[in-house]
């Protein structure tokens, strides 16, 4: 009996034990769910988004274009062709991106790849037109 007596506490410590480490893993696998899933790296041509505030998409490579969306700090996006076009900060290259037909400026995407210039990716007519506005260099 005295063996059984002191195997108590013992008893009461292991199944505490177990069940702090049951709820670990449950807590560490609800915050692994939480954690959203990285995208997978585009195709390349592609660019990285280094702006710390992000960057602003445009219709057309001005900044009196109208606002399409954003892109965030570090994010990864497809970029189609380059044209030169409004000079931001002593950068005049924007990119049209791959999957909406938006314009971001070179200035806060670094590229990975090579991106040629439009003209040598889209051919000449109406469609080339209708991305670039009149008064645009490139």
């Amino acid at each position: 009996m005295a063996t059984t007596a002191a195997l108590r506490p013992l008893r009461a410590r292991v199944i505490a034990g177990v069940g702090a480490l049951t709820t670990a893993a449950a807590l560490g696998t609800a915050l692994l769910a939480a954690v959203p899933a990285q995208a997978a790296t585009p195709a390349r041509p592609y660019g990285t988004v280094v702006a710390g505030d992000g960057v602003v998409q445009r219709q057309y490579p001005s900044t009196d274009s109208s606002v399409r969306g954003s892109l965030a700090y570090h994010q990864q996006v497809g970029l189609r062709c380059k044209v030169r076009a409004q000079n931001i900060a002593g950068n005049d290259i924007w990119y049209l991106l791959r999957d909406n037909s938006n314009w971001v400026s070179a200035k806060y995407v670094d590229n990975t790849g090579t991106v040629s210039y439009c003209k040598d990716v889209l051919r000449t007519g109406a469609r080339t037109m209708r991305m670039v506005p009149g008064g645009a260099k490139g």
